[in-house]
């Protein structure tokens, strides 16, 4: 009985990998046009719901878009291989402190968890995130991360992608954002829901002058600082 068991969890071990690989490897080169967190929240929601998305490639949305969400959101994304450490140990360090819970959870980990998993906070899906974010960057270069990062997260109720919050919050498509523009969409990602880019709050207004800032700080930013992966 032991013995079947153990060859039935190995066939299914096989099976997990080979299909999450090949899903993975899919992504590399097929637009996500859609992913479990669009289904859920369509789901959850009450009367009618309109789920905004539209792919672009990122040679469509605007430099400044991209830098804004690396400077709110993961500000070594170029150097680390998916997960930044310190920012870990810090975010630990300070919910065993008491004070208040925060995440570190890296771009390439949110691609993770809003591609190929669920909203929840168990153990189970952390450790999915853990191993998908593995495998895109693995498979992956840092350009398709950021495009799907960019194509899929949620940026409004019912607003997934640059394009479809370019042209909800501001009237345009995302290869025409200005800095403050860019800012104030990235400003609002740690809460898409409930946070508005335009009109903003006053924190989403000191949010995105603090992300302007860091913009500065950073430097000028092209795709092709980005580190290639040659598989």
């Amino acid at each position: 009985m032991i013995k079947k068991l153990l060859k039935f969890l190995f066939k299914a071990l096989l099976w997990f990998l080979g299909i999450t690989i090949l899903w993975v490897l899919l992504y590399k080169y097929v637009p996500v046009y859609y992913t479990p967190l669009m289904a859920i929240r369509y789901f959850e929601a009450e009367g009618d719901f309109e789920t905004k998305h539209q792919w672009v490639p990122i040679s469509e949305i605007a430099p400044e878009l991209q830098l804004a969400v690396i400077c709110a959101e993961d500000q070594k994304f170029v150097k680390h291989n998916g997960f930044d450490v310190k920012s870990i140990e810090k975010a630990y360090e300070n919910n065993q402190k008491g004070k208040k819970l925060r995440g570190a959870s890296s771009i390439s980990q949110q691609t993770a968890k809003n591609v190929f998993l669920w909203p929840d906070r168990s153990w189970l899906r952390k450790g999915l995130e853990t191993y998908f974010t593995f495998l895109i960057e693995l498979l992956w270069d840092k350009e398709r991360i950021l495009e799907v990062y960019l194509n899929s997260i949620e940026m409004g109720d019912g607003v997934y992608g640059a394009e479809a919050a370019s042209k909800f919050w501001f009237n345009k498509s995302a290869r025409n954002l200005q800095q403050y523009e860019a800012a104030a969409i990235a400003a609002i990602l740690p809460n898409p829901r409930n946070y508005r880019a335009n009109p903003s709050s006053a924190y989403i207004q000191k949010r995105k002058e603090w992300i302007v800032r860091q913009m500065r700080f950073y430097g000028t930013f092209t795709l092709e600082k980005l580190p290639k992966n040659d598989r």
